[in-house]
């Protein structure tokens, strides 16, 4: 086992990729704003802010 055989890599295709079709944008669909409790719309207020801050 000699130094070349280290210096060759056999994957070359590297990782796949994920379709678009399969990725979410991050938003949960399965919340209720009728179940949100005032902590949860705290929480929603300071993402939307912070989104604010981000896009600008």
């Amino acid at each position: 086992m000699g130094k070349d055989e280290h210096k060759s890599k056999n994957n070359k295709n590297g990782l796949p990729q994920t379709p678009k079709n399969q990725k979410n944008n991050g938003i949960d669909v399965e919340f209720s704003g009728e179940l949100a409790d005032q902590a949860d719309m705290k929480a929603i207020e300071r993402s939307k802010k912070a989104k604010n801050r981000n896009n600008r």
